[in-house]
């Protein structure tokens, strides 16, 4: 589970919903001082939500960027359906045009793990929105085999269990790191989230083919593969190669394991902002 540094957002965003022909999304929304010169929908992963690029919000809007961090379809703060087909990859990328469109503006766009395969399932759909697409720690197809034993727990377990019951199961084998983040924070975006968001998308990161080829062949679409120097969900050998089928920067955020964003949150900010000012 990510743990973001803090949920309290820095005084250039503010918390807000983003209303689209999809529906309402709860969004983090940073605003640089002066015109941005470019706007960046971020997608959080798995577990996540909004708050875990809270830590990159205010380095991006110093860059001169708006930042708009966003919850998907049953994740924390978006209220999302009960049936499972509601959160096909399919169904979940036409929600990230839909965001992209009401942001009325193109959008560089960021997916972190999860949602970094949702982000090049978006582009695939429809490349237009989009001046870029950075993949974060997301890898070419399944997660390793560790997570996908890991994954396979947790749906049986959610399929069976309340969202507070499978809370505390986890906290007994896996006790939470000492953290800023309040144990009552990060409890809280567990119990507000779908359980069946959960099912759907971790079955997702267990069966996801490679779709790297078809991601390269969109053109022109410049691309970034951003990763730590540790990862426990993809090798991190697989970003690398990645990178060299998309022809893609490559950025390695030293010190850093699967969440870069919240690890090394400025040294990240730095890559980013490097790469949308144009240093493909």
């Amino acid at each position: 589970m990510s743990r973001p540094p803090t949920f309290t957002p820095p005084p250039c965003a503010h918390a807000r919903t983003l209303t689209t022909r999809r529906g309402r999304f709860a969004v983090l929304d940073a605003r640089p001082t002066g015109v941005p010169q470019g706007t960046v929908l971020l997608l959080p992963g798995f577990t996540g939500s909004k708050e875990d690029f809270i830590a990159l919000l205010e380095p991006l809007t110093e860059s001169g960027y708006r930042a708009v961090a966003v919850d998907g379809r049953g994740q924390y703060e978006t209220e999302g359906p009960d049936a499972q087909e509601a959160y096909n990859q399919g169904e979940l990328a036409a929600d990230v045009l839909a965001q992209a469109s009401a942001l009325d503006t193109p959008v560089h766009l960021l997916g972190h793990s999860l949602g970094g395969q949702i982000a090049r399932a978006a582009v695939l759909i429809e490349r237009s929105p989009f001046l870029s697409l950075t993949l974060m720690s997301s890898g070419p197809a399944q997660v390793s085999e560790l997570q996908r034993q890991r994954l396979k727990m947790l749906g049986d377990a959610l399929a069976t269990m309340t969202m507070e019951q499978v809370w505390d199961a986890m906290r007994a084998m896996d006790p939470p790191e000492e953290t800023p983040v309040d144990g009552t924070d990060l409890r809280g975006r567990w119990l507000r989230t779908n359980p069946v968001q959960l099912i759907a998308t971790g079955r997702q990161l267990v069966t996801e083919p490679d779709r790297v080829d078809e991601l390269a062949a969109v053109q022109p679409l410049p691309k970034h593969v951003v990763s730590g120097e540790r990862d426990d969900t993809w090798p991190v050998a697989l970003f690398d190669s990645m990178a060299v089928r998309l022809r893609a920067r490559r950025t390695v955020v030293a010190g850093a394991q699967h969440s870069p964003n919240t690890d090394r949150p400025l040294e990240t900010a730095a890559a980013l902002t490097e790469f949308w000012d144009g240093g493909y």
